[in-house]
């Protein structure tokens, strides 16, 4: 994406909202997301902290990328750090780098990501996450704009500008004593809240054809679209999942309904999958919170075994032939060309593990081996998948 040199305020020009949309990635005719890219546009060119929150899935990552894009530093380095993904043991060294023989398997110096961002931005994910420890330590650089190596002895100057997000209620973290007061304060000092899908049910629509282009024009399908119909009960669903979930709806109904149409009956076989789990997994915020974390538990658990059906059904149906690029032609990106990947497995999982380990290696395979998008397709930790992998003892030949 290329940054825009000069800030787009007239929303009344329809030519220059999809340009800042087209820059930006952020797409949407709703109020909701042309209230959101305003408040971007009016925050990026200053150096002041930002908070983004937001459910899982909603694109705050994608929030953080536009907020750099627009401002000063757009052509210095935006460095991402997932606070949940590195373990405790050394997210310190990660987060500030460490000097050679400061402790077991420091061969050398390293830099940390505040050094490498020196200049430009960096983006706190999932900055609830963070222990107590390390909480005292970025607050000093919130403050000084300085930090000490892990084993050094001598201040680092750093120059960042600070984007922090979270899908916690962090207000609610200060009060457990889980999160610093100050160090949320400094953090808060503006503060960007992405709405959920179902706050911008007018964005669907452009949302899943989107998507439904992108995935067709990467493994070279033509698909018949979907039907008004169909447009309508995505639009009348929950979405809990967010994008993140509508983006993974669209492309598994594409898959395996072979790029046929897609009408409200088809679709309503998919969407109905995750209404009952509703229904017999109901989740209500007074019960305990391992009852709660139980509860969730076992509705993944669900998923995954409806998932690994679906997947068996597509591995025993005979590849098709490549589709010719029609009816989405013209909505398809030109420089997406990429050829379809197969998933593998042709036995039955016998337990819960065999089905989410089935679930993490098919869809490691899907992502080509890349962890990160294989963590945000599944709704797990970049950290929990990394133990999975060990647990299961998956191996790179295997993926």
């Amino acid at each position: 994406m290329k940054a825009r040199n000069v800030l787009v305020k007239d929303y009344s020009n329809d030519d220059h909202w999809r340009d800042v949309q087209q820059d930006l990635g952020i797409l949407g005719d709703s109020e909701k997301t042309r209230q959101l890219l305003e408040t971007v546009e009016q925050v990026a060119p200053t150096d002041i902290s930002v908070l983004i929150s937001g459910e899982s899935g909603a694109g705050k990552e994608l929030v953080a990328k536009a907020v750099h894009l627009l401002s000063r530093r757009r052509d210095e380095p935006l460095i991402t750090v997932n606070c949940g993904a590195i373990p405790e043991g050394i997210l310190e060294s990660e987060l500030f780098g460490h000097e050679k023989g400061s402790f077991t398997g420091a061969a050398g110096q390293r830099k940390g990501y505040f050094e490498l961002a020196h200049k430009g931005s960096i983006f706190l994910d999932e900055i609830g996450e963070l222990p107590l420890s390390i909480q005292v330590k970025l607050l000093r650089v919130l403050e000084e704009r300085e930090f000490m190596r892990v084993g050094g002895t001598v201040l680092q100057a750093v120059d960042v500008r600070f984007i922090a997000a979270t899908n916690k209620e962090l207000q609610e973290e200060v009060r457990k004593g889980n999160f610093r007061q100050d160090l949320f304060y400094r953090l808060n000092a503006v503060h960007i809240r992405v709405p959920s899908l179902r706050e911008r049910r007018d964005d669907i629509v452009l949302l899943a054809k989107k998507f439904a282009a992108d995935f067709c024009r990467s493994y070279h399908i033509e698909f018949a679209g979907f039907s008004e119909r169909a447009f309508h009960l995505l639009q009348d669903h929950a979405w809990p999942g967010n994008i993140r979930e509508l983006k993974n709806l669209v492309e598994k109904v594409i898959i395996l309904e072979k790029g046929n149409l897609i009408d409200e009956t088809t679709l309503r076989k998919y969407l109905d999958v995750v209404d009952q789990f509703d229904q017999k997994l109901p989740v209500r915020l007074e019960k305990p919170k391992d009852e709660l974390e139980r509860e969730f538990l076992l509705r993944v658990l669900l998923e995954i075994k409806s998932e690994i059906a679906q997947l068996r059904e597509l591995i025993m149906i005979p590849a098709p032939q490549r589709y010719s690029l029609g009816a989405w032609r013209d909505e398809l990106p030109n420089e997406y060309s990429a050829a379809p990947r197969t998933f593998s497995g042709d036995r039955t999982p016998e337990s819960m593990s065999d089905m989410e380990k089935e679930m993490i290696r098919s869809t490691l395979i899907k992502t080509g081996g890349n962890k990160r998008k294989t963590a945000k397709l599944l709704g797990l930790s970049e950290r929990t998948l990394y133990r999975k992998i060990n647990k299961y003892g998956l191996r790179e030949n295997e993926i």
